[in-house]
């Protein structure tokens, strides 16, 4: 302790910079750290296991920061239990982002002036591996960068043989037990990319359009008509009813009468529905069941029928009209001018600002379209998941997330899985020569002249077998026996729903299968806690974003302020479903207290510091005696932060004991105890 010997010329401090520069020796402290197999986990040890799977990253991308504060989490947790004589796995693995990869890969054969149809679906299968292992290792690099301790030697992808198995096994079990079905429904469209996309992928915008009142029906106020109003008015051509409200006496008289359509030979009745609300607009609603979520609902209880009145892309139709051939903007345009001139445009509102979805990743408006596609029945699942965090199977935190969690599994609808893309793991459906449809599992294979189904799986779907498929589930392996449940999930607020909740409801289902993989265990639940942190957002309290151009890329902190001081801002800001806000001034704070700990590490090492057992406390000086107190009550404050999540209370505590007591204190105490024994031993 502060009585140390007389230095000695040549000590451990000898061997360190003038200065802390973390950029000349972090990239080689961390190589050292994976070539000495400090984060390889041993599945044999005796040790108790504790496990974190990584999020995976899509392929396409880099991170971000939000991604460097779920990395630094599970990295801060995975240390301390390392040092708690835990067997710790930290799985690392990226995500094929299959939209995501296969719109990069087509722009680039744009590029070169041709397309994955002139090059067809093998060839161009293909070019999308050879593109992943060109330019797919941007987020390795990076998170060898930010100093992930996660061992690289159990990395893993989404698309890889044995998590491929994994899908198929798990989609023929769930087609066999009736929860995996085939139907025509409204999904999200992109005309773009023609392919249904995730309700994650459906980004909403206000956009400035217009809002059109139009007449259904007679000209002649005398006569049955009705006023109803749109943002699409090319959906009219799909109109099947205008609903009402029950209640509403100015239509009573109406309900059943039925109106004629201004373009088709098609009558529209009038239909009485409890949805509509009378005090909005005219109180009348046009339906267009095939292009609208809520009219399809209306649609399905009334029996209507369900017109489609676009293609993949988006133009006009099988109407039979002129408006056949055009844009579905091009459209809205000319159906208004038509009405106009047939005097049935009562009133136009324009600009109208409203809530529009968008494609995430081609940036158009989605189209709510009726296709065929393949769901998940989620009723069994989503209750099974729900209840796993009833029952304290699985405990979230913070708890004032859960409400939240239940109000979605309890109210989930089946989802679509099928996806109109080349790139993923493709449905195991075969069609047979007689109309038969067929799933055919990993093992088997489908009778000559049978024809493979030609979407591919939503990414969500292999993504969500992540905490078991990754260990080599379906098989029985030394990783499940001793890693599986996984310890904490760590993850943002923002996808408890998406993926969260599908992983969830795979790993609730899995744990009741009585096949290979779990040895007999309980395995009722892919993870034990689920640890939700906030956004990252702007010294401000802003979102982070391209357009306000305040986005912070991890890579440039880590270059300028060191991986350390990007670590400990983060995690000194985390707490359970809070937001974070960082600015360079919290980074510059950071990087000022590594410096401040390399300096006090090199000036106790120059005073002959050393690790060994500590003097009997009758021996300890006064100093001695109280700083080591106070750090049995900072461990304590730390280890109660930690088994909570409570990152940030961890932080303050070590922060504030390492800068204003031992440093500011303890350490000017210790330079006049060593200057004493100094001018002894020179006496």
């Amino acid at each position: 302790m502060t009585s140390a010997a007389p230095r000695d010329p040549q000590t451990p401090a000898d061997g360190l910079p003038k200065n802390w520069d973390p950029g000349s020796v972090e990239a080689d402290l961390y190589q050292g750290w994976v070539d000495a197999g400090y984060f390889t986990a041993d599945s044999s040890s005796d040790k108790p296991g504790y496990s974190i799977v990584l999020p995976p990253p899509n392929v396409t991308g880099s991170l971000h920061m939000g991604h460097a504060l779920d990395h630094t989490l599970m990295d801060t947790l995975t240390r301390r239990k390392r040092m708690q004589g835990y067997e710790v796995l930290w799985l690392p693995g990226m995500d094929h982002a299959g939209i995501a990869t296969q719109t990069i890969v087509e722009k680039q054969l744009a590029a070169e002036g041709t397309s994955r149809q002139e090059l067809g679906r093998d060839e161009f299968i293909d070019r999308v591996w050879k593109w992943k292992a060109e330019s797919g290792g941007t987020i390795a690099g990076q998170m060898r960068r930010l100093g992930d301790g996660v061992d690289w030697s159990r990395d893993r992808f989404t698309m890889d043989d044995g998590l491929s198995r994994a899908v198929h096994t798990i989609f023929k079990k769930m087609f066999d037990d009736g929860l995996i079905y085939r139907a025509e429904r409204l999904v999200n469209w992109s005309p773009a990319q023609q392919t249904a996309i995730s309700d994650i992928e459906v980004k909403y915008a206000d956009v400035e359009g217009e809002l059109v009142s139009f007449r259904y029906g007679s000209l002649d106020d005398g006569q049955p008509h009705i006023v109803v109003a749109t943002t699409r008015m090319e959906t009219m051509l799909g109109d099947t009813a205008i609903a009402v409200h029950p209640d509403d006496e100015r239509y009573r008289d109406l309900i059943g009468v039925e109106l004629d359509h201004p373009f088709l030979d098609r009558k529209i009745p009038v239909i009485a529905d409890d949805y509509v609300d009378p005090e909005f607009g005219s109180g009348a609603v046009k339906i267009t069941p095939a292009h609208d979520p809520n009219d399809f609902a209306i649609g399905q209880r009334h029996s209507l029928p369900m017109i489609t009145i676009m293609d993949a892309t988006a133009r006009i139709e099988g109407t039979g009209t002129q408006f056949d051939g055009l844009d579905r903007f091009e459209a809205r345009v000319a159906v208004r001018e038509a009405l106009a001139e047939q005097g049935r445009i009562v009133k136009e509102v324009r600009p109208y600002l409203h809530s529009v979805g968008h494609s995430e990743r081609a940036g158009e408006p989605i189209e709510p379209r009726l296709s065929m596609q393949w769901w998940v029945n989620v009723e069994s699942l989503a209750k099974a998941a729900g209840d796993a965090v009833r029952e304290g199977d699985t405990v979230i935190h913070p708890k004032s997330q859960e409400p939240r969690w239940f109000d979605w599994v309890d109210n989930m609808h089946d989802w679509t899985i099928s996806r109109q893309l080349w790139w993923g793991h493709r449905i195991p459906i075969w069609y047979g020569p007689e109309g038969q449809i067929e799933c055919f599992g990993p093992d088997e294979s489908a009778p000559e002249g049978w024809v493979q189904d030609p979407d591919v799986l939503d990414t969500w779907f292999s993504s969500g077998l992540w905490p078991f498929s990754t260990m080599g589930w379906p098989e029985q392996t030394a990783d499940l026996d001793k890693f599986y449940p996984t310890s904490v999930l760590v993850t943002g607020y923002d996808i408890l729903f998406f993926w969260v909740a599908r992983m969830m409801m795979f790993g609730t289902y899995v744990g009741t299968l009585d096949i290979a993989g779990f040895g007999g265990r309980d395995a009722r639940v892919p993870f034990s806690d689920v640890f939700l942190h906030g956004l990252v957002r702007d010294e401000h309290g802003s979102k982070m974003s391209k357009s306000k151009g305040n986005g912070i890329d991890p890579l440039d902190w880590v270059d300028r302020f060191g991986a350390d001081a990007l670590r400990f801002t983060l995690a000194r800001g985390a707490n359970p479903g809070s937001d974070i806000s960082v600015g360079e001034s919290h980074a510059q704070s950071s990087r000022n207290f590594a410096t401040k700990l390399f300096n006090a590490t090199k000036f106790a090492l120059m005073n002959g510091a050393q690790v060994g057992e500590l003097p009997e406390r009758d021996q300890l000086t006064v100093p001695d005696r109280w700083i080591l107190d106070r750090l049995d009550q900072v461990l304590a404050d730390v280890d109660s932060g930690f088994e909570s999540y409570e990152f940030s209370k961890a932080c303050e505590a070590l922060y504030h004991f390492a800068w204003d007591e031992v440093c500011d204190w303890y350490l000017e105490l210790a330079k006049v105890q060593t200057s004493g024994a100094r001018s002894a031993a020179s006496g």
